[in-house]
C-alpha cells in the first residue's frame, strides 16, 4: 500500500510540475486583467460611481437577508417561506433547516452576484471583461460553502448519522482517483464498448493508419440510393453517435432507410502517429468518401460533420467544390451531394467561455509543449471542457465522491466524456493558432492545407447548418455564421439543450424541441424571432431534408461478402477500443 501511495504521490508530482507553466499563465493573466480594470476605474470616474451604486444595491439585498436571519433566530430557527432555491448545490432540505447555514448560503449568492455584476459591467476592451468573467466565475465556483465540509450542512448530518463513515469511504474514492489521475464521474466498470456500448449491427470495410470506415447493415427491404457518410469529431469518439440502442442516432437513420458509414478515428499516441490536417482530409474524410460511393456504386454522398468534423467538412467541401483536377487525391467535383454542420463552427470569433483564455501567450506556451512531445494528451482537453461548466463537472463530484463517500452513478454519456483521445500535435497546434485564435479559415485563401487555399465561398451544394441552444463548445450563434458563409441552399435548425444531449436528441424520448424556418441574412437574433417552435426531435426535420437529397429508393446490397469489399472486422472495430 505504502508503495503504491508513494509511487502515485511521484507520478502526481510529476504531473503537476508539468503544469506549473500553465497555473503560472493563468495566475498572470487573471492579475493582469484585474490590474487592467483597476487602472479603468482610476481613470474613469463614472466608473467608480458605477462600482458604487452596484455595491449599495449589494448593500441593501445584505441588510434584508440579516433581519431575516435575525427573526429566523428569534422564532427559533424555524425557517421563513420562500422561493424554493433553483441552485443545485443547495437544494439540499438541510439548507433551510438551519438558519445560519440558510444566511451562509444566500449570503455566497448576494456576494457572486455582485462580483459577477462589477465585472460584468466593466467599461474595458471585450478581452479584459471575458477574462475577468471567466477568472472571477471559477473562483466563486471553488469558494462554494457547499465545497467545505464545516460549510455544508448536508456533510455535517450525514457524518452524524453514518458516524463519519461517510468520510472514510470518501477517502477511499480519493486514493482510486489518485491513481487514475481525474475525478470520476461515472462508474466505469458499468459500461464497455462492444459489449453495452456501440451495439449497432456492421462491418468496417476500410482501415488504414488514421481512420476505420463502418458500414452499418441495413434493416430496410429498400435503401435511398445515395449514402450518408458521418465524420464524428477525434476529440473523444464516434460512439457518442451510437451509445446505447435507444439513443442511437446511426441506428436510428438505418432504420429509417438510408445506408449510413461512420469514420472511426485513431487514437493517436506516437510521434509515428503526429498527423497532420492533411491527413485528415487525405487518410480520413476524402478516402472515406471514396471508399463508400464505391461500396455502393453510387456518384454522390451526402456528409454529416459533427464539431470538429464539421470544421474538417467544410474545409474538404471547399475543395471539393472548387474542382481542381489537378490535385488527384481531391475528390470529383460532383461527387458531394450536400453537407450537414451539427454542432460545428468555421468562423471561430466565438468560442464561448473558453475564447476568455485562449490569447497569444497561452497559444505559444501550448506550441511549445507540442514541439516537444508530438501528442497532446486527451486529459488536458478534458480539464478545459471540464472547467466551462465547473459546478457541475468537477465540484458537484468532489462532493459526492469525497465528501458523501458514494460512487458517481453509471452513466454512459459521462463514460464516453472520460473515453478521451490523444490529439496529434501538428494538427493542434494549426488549429489552434491558425484557425481558433487567428480564424483564419473564414478569411478566403488564408490558409493552405493539402496543398490547395481554401475558399468557404465555394460551398455552392445544399447545406443544413444545426446548432444547440445551450451548446458551450460551438456556440449556437457562431453556428449559424456559417449560413452567412456559404453560398449554396442553406437552412438553419437550432435544438434544444447543448452540445451533446441536444445533438442525440432520439425522436422517441421527445425531450427536447427545436426551432426551424427563420429568416435567414439578417443573423441570429432575427432568425430566431422569425423562427418556429417545434416539438420533439431535430432528427425528424432533417430526415425529410436528407430523404429528399438523397434519390430513389433501391433493392438493398446487404452482404459486403458477396462483393470486393472483404469486411475487416465486425462494427465497433478495433481503433474505437484503444485508449490514451
Amino acid at each position: 500500500m505504502w508503495n503504491d501511495l508513494l509511487r502515485d504521490g511521484i507520478n502526481s508530482s510529476a504531473d503537476f510540475m508539468k503544469n506549473v507553466p500553465y497555473f503560472m499563465h493563468f495566475s498572470k493573466d487573471f492579475v493582469e486583467s484585474c490590474t487592467t480594470y483597476a487602472k479603468t476605474l482610476t481613470e474613469k470616474p463614472g466608473e467608480m460611481f458605477k462600482l458604487q451604486m452596484i455595491y449599495m444595491n449589494f448593500v441593501q439585498k445584505q441588510m434584508l437577508l440579516w433581519n431575516d436571519f435575525s427573526n429566523k433566530i428569534k422564532e427559533n430557527g424555524q425557517p421563513a417561506p420562500g422561493k424554493t432555491e433553483t441552485d443545485k448545490r443547495f437544494q439540499a432540505s438541510e439548507w433551510n433547516e438551519f438558519p445560519w447555514f440558510d444566511f451562509l448560503k444566500r449570503s455566497y449568492l448576494l456576494v457572486s452576484e455582485l462580483m459577477m455584476d462589477i465585472v460584468k459591467a466593466a467599461d474595458t476592451d471585450e478581452i479584459t471583461r471575458r477574462k475577468l468573467v471567466f477568472y472571477t466565475q471559477q473562483y466563486l465556483d471553488a469558494l462554494s460553502p457547499s465545497n467545505f465540509i464545516l460549510t455544508n450542512p448536508e456533510i455535517l448530518k450525514l457524518i452524524q448519522t453514518t458516524g463519519g463513515k461517510n468520510l472514510m469511504d470518501g477517502y477511499r474514492n480519493f486514493m482510486e482517483d489518485a491513481k487514475k489521475g481525474r475525478i470520476s464521474q461515472t462508474d466505469d466498470d458499468a459500461f464497455e464498448v462492444g459489449r453495452n456500448l456501440a451495439l449497432t449491427p456492421g462491418d468496417v470495410i476500410f482501415e488504414n493508419e488514421l481512420i476505420q470506415l463502418i458500414r452499418y447493415t441495413p434493416v430496410t427491404g429498400k435503401v435511398y440510393e445515395i449514402p450518408l457518410l458521418i465524420i464524428p469529431p477525434w476529440i473523444n469518439k464516434y460512439y457518442i453517435l451510437d451509445l446505447e440502442p435507444d439513443t442511437s442516432f446511426v441506428r436510428w437513420f438505418t432504420e429509417q432507410g438510408f445506408l449510413v458509414f461512420i469514420i472511426s478515428w485513431r487514437n493517436p499516441k506516437s510521434k509515428e502517429q503526429n498527423f497532420s490536417w492533411d491527413d485528415y482530409l487525405k487518410k480520413g474524410m476524402f478516402e472515406a468518401m471514396n471508399q463508400a460511393v464505391s461500396f455502393c456504386g453510387s456518384k454522390k454522398i451526402n456528409v454529416l460533420g459533427y464539431c470538429i468534423g464539421g470544421t474538417l467538412l467544410g474545409i474538404g467541401a471547399a475543395m471539393i467544390r472548387s474542382g481542381n483536377p489537378k490535385k488527384k487525391n481531391i475528390p470529383q467535383k460532383n461527387i458531394l451531394n450536400t453537407a450537414s454542420f451539427l454542432a460545428a463552427m468555421l468562423d471561430f470569433s466565438d468560442i464561448g467561455p473558453m475564447s476568455a483564455i485562449i490569447d497569444n501567450d497561452l497559444v505559444s506556451l501550448l506550441e511549445k509543449r507540442i514541439e516537444k512531445e508530438t501528442i497532446m494528451n486527451g486529459h488536458a482537453l478534458e480539464d478545459s471542457f471540464n472547467m466551462i461548466r465547473a459546478n457541475d463537472l468537477i465540484w458537484n463530484y468532489v462532493v459526492n465522491n469525497y465528501f458523501k463517500g458514494n460512487k458517481p452513478a453509471p452513466f454512459p454519456v459521462l463514460y464516453w466524456s472520460n473515453d478521451n483521445t490523444n490529439l496529434p500535435g501538428k494538427m493542434y497546434g494549426y488549429y489552434l493558432r491558425h484557425m481558433i485564435f487567428e480564424n483564419k479559415l473564414v478569411q478566403p485563401l488564408a490558409l493552405t492545407i493539402a496543398g490547395m487555399p481554401v475558399d468557404l465561398r465555394k460551398i455552392d451544394i445544399p447545406v443544413v447548418v444545426i446548432g444547440t441552444k445551450e451548446d458551450h463548445i460551438s456556440p449556437c450563434r457562431t453556428a449559424y455564421k456559417t449560413t452567412e458563409i456559404v453560398k449554396g441552399p442553406v437552412e438553419f435548425i437550432l435544438g434544444n439543450s447543448g452540445h451533446v444531449m441536444g445533438a442525440m436528441n432520439h425522436p422517441s424520448k421527445n425531450k427536447y424541441g427545436y426551432r426551424v424556418n427563420g429568416n435567414l441574412g439578417k443573423g441570429f437574433d432575427e432568425w430566431v424571432k422569425s423562427s418556429n417552435e417545434e416539438s420533439g426531435s431535430w432528427w425528424l426535420y432533417w430526415k425529410e431534408w436528407l430523404a429528399k437529397h438523397s434519390g430513389k429508393m433501391k433493392t438493398v446490397r446487404n452482404d459486403p461478402s458477396d462483393s470486393d469489399f472483404k469486411p475487416i472486422e465486425l462494427a465497433p472495430g478495433r481503433y474505437v477500443k484503444e485508449k490514451i
